[in-house]
């Protein structure tokens, strides 16, 4: 199968995956609201960023184990931007089990991100203590809205995305997120005061830091 053939092939999988997160979060972690949402902005924005995190695979990777491998990483994280976005939930089921699982790919050298690094397992173990660290402290110190969903989910992509990578995509997150938010503010559609969550950052640098070429 060629490469545009494998990246719609691919970018198709993620907007399922997307779509079946969105349905999956209108439901579950249980709502305190009554009936599940329909389709709305939140279903559009998954199923997009899925698809194109998805396709995007193939121009990255080619061996099966490192395919298989960010394929279950990024479905972990489409469903926990699902949640997220529905619910200003990171749910435990989801980010705990990253942190051990991330552990033991690194241990085993099948990390497809750091693997070709020379302390692959040195920056993996750094960014797995340093980013949870670094935002529970930057949170303290300007009162930001974190929460233990974030940190411990830090603490999985650190493992997963090792030091350089995770602070290129936390930057260019971060910087397209301030685009948005700065347009938000400006058509009144958020506030000054309005609770934005954390996590769709997180994880969209997740998502840029194994695509990120190294």
């Amino acid at each position: 199968m060629n490469e545009p053939t494998l990246q719609v092939a691919f970018g198709a999988a993620g907007a399922v995956v997307g779509l079946l997160a969105d349905r999956l979060a209108a439901r579950w972690p249980e709502h305190e609201m009554p009936g599940v949402r329909g389709i709305d902005w939140r279903t559009i924005v998954v199923v997009a960023l899925s698809a194109a995190a998805f396709s995007a695979l193939p121009l990255r990777f080619s061996a099966p184990r490192d395919l298989a491998l960010s394929v279950a990483f990024f479905a972990a994280l489409v469903v926990l931007l699902a949640t997220d976005l529905d619910q200003r939930l990171l749910p435990d089921e989801v980010t705990l089990p990253l942190i051990p699982i991330g552990l033991a790919v690194l241990l085993l050298g099948w990390n497809p991100v750091v693997a070709s690094k020379d302390m692959a397992l040195a920056s993996g173990l750094l960014a797995g203590v340093g980013a949870p660290a670094f935002l529970a402290a930057t949170g303290a110190l300007f009162r930001g809205s974190l929460g233990m969903g974030d940190l411990k989910l830090a603490a999985g992509l650190g493992l997963a995305c090792g030091v350089s990578q995770l602070v290129a995509g936390f930057i260019i997150a971060s910087l397209a997120a301030g685009v948005i938010l700065l347009a938000l503010l400006a058509t009144r559609r958020v506030g000054l005061r309005t609770a934005i969550p954390f996590g769709p950052i997180l994880i969209v640098a997740a998502f840029l830091a194994v695509l990120r070429p190294i």
